[in-house]
């Protein structure tokens, strides 16, 4: 390959498009990603719109409405204060016919390394803005979803983190769980789980996606968010809808050239991203360790 054969704008949507295949909590369906307003650089500002609130008065017949109010807007800043680069290098000697290859497979590694790095900063963020009130179990007295001693399953602490949204008016549409590869375990011993995954929609697209119980989305991710309390491990489990979180993301820069001390063709590319909690009530929080 030679680097006039190189395609910026295609490698670079190539990568977007591997980062989006890898995101579990910054995905669509889990994150609001829509918006107005480009990523520019480090430190744009995105404008995520809303409406405001609308006034519902009481009708009496015969008698004169109120005239119509101005809407109002209601608006919350992203900032982009997040990024990511790779920079790598394949040897012209090492792999002479076999560039082609060895470039795409490099960009995809770097695509989902650079995917974890973000989703794991997304989960921090979340667990960090559950309020209080929407939390079952915390670091230090974490849930054990074992029937045997509390009499309480996974399935009946999700069914409890559902309560807590509902509570606290959080929309039932689009709701999802991001549970650990342990408590999906814990679930699939579960004959309500089991029945209920038998008959899901087989058309749920979320990466990581498990099953629909209990009027969640169950997606599975080995980036849950952990502390190590004692001898155990708690997982810091999040719920919410897609309303409460926001994100953005954009390859900003995929730049090719040839390092001028070696025979090689490389590549650098640049990862830029913001992400905030702007409905924490849409969000629950169980902190809970597997059973021992």
């Amino acid at each position: 390959m030679t680097l006039n054969n190189f395609i910026p704008s295609i490698w670079s949507a190539k990568l977007l498009e591997s980062l989006k295949k890898a995101h579990v909590y910054t995905q669509t369906g889990v994150a609001n990603t829509d918006y107005q307003g480009d990523i520019t650089g480090l430190g744009s500002i995105v404008k995520i719109n809303g409406i405001g609130s609308v006034t519902v008065r009481p009708y009496v017949k015969g008698t004169p409405i109120e005239p119509p109010e101005t809407l109002t807007d209601a608006q919350t800043s992203l900032l982009i204060n997040q990024a990511d680069y790779f920079n790598f290098e394949v040897d012209d000697v090492d792999v002479a016919q076999q560039i082609p290859k060895v470039m795409t497979a490099a960009m995809a590694q770097a695509a989902y390394d650079m995917s974890e790095v973000s989703d794991k900063y997304a989960a921090g963020l979340m667990v960090a803005g559950v309020p209080g009130g929407n939390k079952i179990g915390a670091v230090g007295s974490a849930i054990v979803p074992d029937p045997d001693t509390a009499g309480l399953t996974a399935y009946d602490y999700i069914v409890d983190m559902s309560t807590k949204l509902s509570e606290a008016s959080c929309p039932k549409n689009g709701r999802y769980i991001i549970i650990p590869p342990w408590m999906t375990g814990e679930l699939a011993k579960d004959d309500r789980f089991t029945n209920m995954a038998a008959s899901g929609s087989p058309e749920a697209l979320r990466n990581g996606f498990v099953s629909r119980v209990a009027g969640f989305d169950v997606l599975e991710s080995l980036n849950v968010p952990t502390i190590a309390d004692s001898e155990d491990t708690d997982s810091l489990i999040i719920a919410g809808q897609p309303m409460a979180f926001s994100y953005a993301e954009q390859i900003n820069k995929v730049v090719p050239f040839r390092p001028e001390d070696a025979f090689s063709d490389a590549v650098k590319g640049l990862h830029l991203y913001g992400c905030k909690v702007v409905r924490p009530t849409c969000l629950a929080l169980l902190t809970a360790r597997a059973v021992t």
